[in-house]
C-alpha cells in the first residue's frame, strides 16, 4: 500500500479532484494548508502599509492506493491536472504504508482501502 500526498495551487483543486475521479480513485482527503517554496510569497498593501505574505494558501490531497500501478496512475493524473509551468505548482510525495485498518469492520491492509 502506498500513500500519496500532493500539495497544489488552490485554483487547481477541482481539476485534481476530477482527474482522480476519472481514473476511479475515490478515497481522498483534502486539506486547506499554507506554505511556500521557491516563490517565497508576495507583498501586498494593507491600509497603506506594505505587508509581506510569506505563506501562500495551498490544497493538500492525501490518497492511499493498493500498489505501484495505481500509484503511477494517480501521480500522473495529479501532475497533469495541477501543472501550470510556474513556480508554486506544488509537490507530490509518495511512501509505503505499513498497515491500514478500517475502524467499522476491523478489515486491514488492502481490504480496508478497497
Amino acid at each position: 500500500m502506498i500513500k500519496i500526498e500532493a500539495i497544489v495551487r488552490e485554483e487547481k483543486m477541482e481539476d485534481v479532484k476530477e482527474a482522480l475521479n476519472r481514473i476511479e480513485v475515490n478515497g481522498i482527503t483534502v486539506y486547506q494548508v499554507v506554505g511556500c517554496g521557491m516563490q517565497k510569497g508576495y507583498s501586498e498593501l494593507v491600509r497603506g502599509t506594505k505587508v509581506d505574505i510569506s505563506l501562500l494558501p495551498k490544497i493538500k490531497f492525501e490518497i492511499v492506493v493498493s500498489n505501484e500501478e495505481w500509484e503511477e496512475k494517480a501521480i500522473n493524473a495529479i501532475k497533469e491536472a495541477a501543472f501550470t509551468g510556474n513556480f508554486g505548482d506544488g509537490k507530490i510525495f509518495s511512501y509505503d504504508l505499513k498497515n491500514v485498518i478500517r475502524i467499522r469492520t476491523g478489515e486491514s491492509g488492502t481490504d480496508a482501502i478497497n
